[in-house]
């Protein structure tokens, strides 16, 4: 990404994004920049106009908690007059449930494990923060003092002030009506006065974006709702007291406050209450019947603001009365349903157009969010990447059946109605379903598989028929009793399907793994130029190599299979690597038109079956006669093969620790070659397996998950894979100067295996982790291991902790002892793996059968 100052830059909105994407580009000494919206810019008449502002900075997320911090960071820098632009008052999370109790203990651990002070408090100390709520109804809350309320108007107009001083020009009262473009590169915004050049267009539109994202023949995933809030008449506890009247211009005392057991929330206005909520029926907008913002906007009259609906507002009405009783001597003086932007899975959508050179989005950005948001576009733009991993945030996230309108408008109002819900990590969307299924989908309901979705996929994760088989497992692989959290999504029975894979054979469906092909004469220049490991020219090997930025981050780790001297089939983890691989050919392409590159998803186009475990061989053995031993398919080998009359492709690699592969088809053949290997398989004792004992064996083996292991925040030699950088490669790749320098310095912190020394208290992933009573890092992934009898969990630690170590994992509150372990857990000489498949069963009594 170039970082010239001459680069032309044109930012669509002037609400807290666009100002402050304006502010950070030119704190890096980018000035050219202009910035148009279409309405009046004292009160532009977005979200940002009539925003609430309670920024409650902890979620599940890591990068949405990095986020939020640094925007209170830069709200609190901003002052004018000695005062800022963020009352820090706290924020206080209340329970009124028990099962809000308990999540809150969780929420507590992702403060400590993303860096937020946070403290749980009891009633007493909920009531001293906060005299007005009702002692009867509440259990016990979460309080965190860096949490408060944002003054966003205030900050967009400071943010113009500064931001016109260092030559940036604001264009109010200009509606975008076009995007110009040459050459698949954006050239220019069209507005009713002329045409303003661009090289680089970001469009922080808000709800608008999906307008705006149409005049490329971009979709753009969100769904524009309405959410209600109300202000009351004065309370007559804090009767006479101003808005603003408080020192340093703070318009509140007590703590934001949350009551999300009947999702609302609150916050003073002087002596008024405002209140939110969310409890109401989803009521979305399309953001072009707003029509043309008017001239003169102000306070009550935006297109953002709609007409109050004062009847889906009664029970929050009457539930904030209970909840604090000092207001039930108020009445509602003022209320109205303003729009927000929601999107499929909650996040903001944040990066370039797939289809447009030089067009970028930041949407579905909330307040909370927002200069965080700015920045990293901001890094984003003058030095290739953020500092904070985004790809939770990344627009092309997305599976193509996953930004359609219907999909888009389902799953939003979903997230709207359960965004105060307490949802377990692998609870599923109960809708859309079924929308992608592999061709064994109807196999697999015959065996009884319990299904959980991602990416619209449903993916079995154990099968009800093996049930049978709990009757049979040898005593140390019998499952331990679990906590009810942990419990939730899982079966016993995923240990009988992990002590199958281990002793027997079991089949996988891989069939909801990206698989992309590469070909044409410059596939294999595009991907020695984009990995560390040496890719073979050869066909017929795989090599596992990482995808890097220029920093040395993590990009991705992928497998690249080599089909023929022009073909490569590569095993990817998300749509992102899609459209990286996409864009780095076009580029590649222009550069040089000798070496073109077709990049191409065929996953929905084909499907794939795990075959692993120590009788896999015997298996094969009975369906083809293709050569499977070390001399005919050696480890981390490819080659094409029939199974009883089906063309299949072979790949033997393996993720859960076995010996086998990965058998791959088109899609016509997938219910016919499942049906063969099951029953060839059965004199095998051959099972069904899902994913959820795939994770398990995986951990065991030390198998990292790129974007939950891992990520571009990570380099290859803190997440334990510098072993895929070939060291002895001739020619640059993508990261290499970076990673030259990183491996001259000190790690400070190590992705690190742990167990934990109960041998059954479970923990999930996120939780903080203490070293010596103090937070050291955090949990990744985690799962019982079958094979080791203990649970197993990654965790990103202090790089001084060693080896055998203690360590403390926090879960619900409570502290769990574990140990820092060497890795693998399982195999570390890999013979399980390399070794040629062991004679067992039929095949060894047809191998004496010939000889003799």
């Amino acid at each position: 990404m170039s970082t010239t100052q001459r680069q032309k830059v044109v930012i669509i909105g002037a609400g807290i994004v666009g100002t402050n994407l304006a502010d950070e580009l030119v704190s890096r000494g980018w000035t050219d920049i202009t910035v148009v919206d279409q309405g009046p810019l004292h009160m532009p008449g977005g979200s940002t106009s009539h925003a609430p502002g309670l920024v409650f900075q902890t979620s599940p997320s890591k990068t949405m908690t990095l986020l939020a911090r640094y925007t209170v960071e830069k709200l609190l820098s901003l002052e004018a007059d000695g005062q800022t632009c963020f009352n820090q008052v706290g924020g206080l999370e209340i329970a009124t449930t028990p099962e809000r109790l308990q999540d809150l203990k969780r929420k507590h651990g992702y403060a400590s494990s993303w860096g937020i002070e946070s403290r749980l408090v009891s009633t007493e100390e909920c009531l001293e923060r906060y005299p007005l709520l009702n002692r009867n109804l509440v259990l016990g809350g979460l309080h965190i003092p860096s949490d408060g309320l944002a003054l966003a108007a205030r900050a967009t107009q400071l943010l113009m002030e500064r931001t016109r001083t260092a030559g940036v020009r604001y264009l109010g009262s200009t509606p975008v009506t076009g995007i110009e473009r040459t050459n698949e590169h954006v050239t220019g915004v069209v507005t009713p006065t002329g045409t303003i050049p661009a090289d680089i267009i970001v469009s922080c539109a808000g709800f608008w974006g999906v307008e705006v994202g149409a005049m490329v023949g971009l979709s753009v995933p969100l769904l524009p709702l309405a959410h209600q809030y109300a202000k009351t008449t004065a309370v007559p506890t804090l009767a006479g007291r101003p808005i603003n009247a408080l020192p340093n211009g703070r318009n509140a005392s007590f703590p934001i406050l949350r009551y999300q057991d009947q999702d609302l929330y609150y916050r003073e206005h002087g002596d008024q209450y405002g209140i939110g909520y969310y409890g109401h029926r989803p009521m979305p907008v399309v953001a072009a019947s707003l029509g043309v913002t008017p001239k003169q906007v102000d306070e009550h009259h935006m297109p953002s603001r709609l007409e109050f609906t004062a009847e889906d507002f009664e029970p929050a009405w009457k539930m904030t009365r209970e909840l604090l009783p000092a207001l039930q001597q108020t009445q509602i003086a003022d209320g109205f349903n303003g729009v927000f932007s929601f999107t499929p899975d909650g996040g903001p959508l944040v990066g370039e157009a797939p289809n447009l050179k030089g067009f970028y989005v930041a949407e579905a950005v909330w307040v909370t969010h927002s200069a965080g948001v700015a920045r990293a576009v901001a890094e984003m733009l003058t030095l290739g990447r953020s500092q904070i991993d985004l790809t939770e945030c990344e627009l092309s996230r997305f599976e193509e059946a996953q930004t359609t309108r219907a999909y888009v408008e389902e799953t939003s109002q979903q997230n709207f109605v359960e965004i105060y819900d307490i949802l377990h990590p692998l609870q599923p969307k109960e809708s859309p379903r079924n929308l992608r299924t592999s061709p064994f989908f109807a196999r697999q309901k015959e065996l009884g598989a319990f299904f959980l979705e991602l990416g619209g996929w449903e993916r079995p994760f154990w099968y009800d028929a093996n049930a049978k088989l709990l009757d049979y497992l040898p005593t140390e692989w019998r499952p331990v009793e679990r906590d009810p959290w942990s419990a939730r999504y899982h079966s016993p029975i995923i240990a009988v399907e992990a002590w199958k894979t281990r002793n027997a054979v079991a089949m996988y469906d891989m069939t909801s793994f990206h698989r992309f092909e590469v070909s044409g004469p410059g596939a294999f220049h595009l991907l020695q130029r984009l990995s560390t490991a040496d890719i073979p020219p050869q066909s017929g090997s795989i090599q596992y190599t990482l995808l890097l930025n220029d920093y040395g981050g993590i990009r991705s780790d992928v497998f690249v299979a080599g089909l023929d001297d022009n073909t490569f089939q590569i095993g990817a983890n998300t749509a992102i690597d899609l459209q990286y691989l996409v864009r780095e050919a076009r580029r590649q392409g222009r550069d040089d038109g000798s070496r073109w590159v077709q990049v191409r998803d065929i996953t929905g186009n084909t499907c794939c079956i795990g075959v692993w475990g120590p009788r896999a061989g015997d298996v094969f053995k009975d369906v083809s006669l293709d050569d499977i031993s070390n001399q005919g398919l050696p480890y981390f080998g490819v080659k094409a093969a029939t199974i009883r009359g089906i063309p299949v492709t072979l790949l033997r690699k393996s993720y859960v620790g076995e010996f086998g592969w990965e058998i791959q088809a088109s899609a016509e053949y997938g219910q016919q070659l499942w049906d063969t290997l099951w029953q060839a398989g059965q004199p095998h004792g051959l099972v069904a397996a899902g994913r959820a004992a795939f994770n398990a064996l995986r951990l065991e083996k030390g198998y990292r998950t790129w974007g939950v292991d891992m990520t571009t925040e990570h380099n290859p030699f803190e997440a334990g894979v510098e072993f895929a950088i070939d060291t002895r490669k001739q020619g640059e790749f993508v990261g290499r100067m970076a990673l030259a320098n990183l491996s001259k310095g000190p790690v400070s912190r190590k992705l690190r295996c742990l167990t934990v020394n109960d041998g059954r208290s479970m923990v999930l992933g996120k939780e903080p982790v203490y070293y010596n009573k103090k937070p050291v890092g955090y949990v990744t992934s985690a799962a019982f291991g079958y094979t080791v009898r203990k649970p197993v969990a990654y965790a990103w630690l202090s790089s001084g902790i060693a080896q055998g170590e203690s360590v403390e994992v926090e879960y619900f509150g409570r502290r769990i002892q574990a140990t820092v372990m060497q890795e693998p857990l399982y195999d570390p000489e890999m013979r399980r793996l390399m070794d040629d498949p062991p004679a067992t069963g039929t095949v060894l009594q047809k191998l004496l059968k010939h000889r003799l």
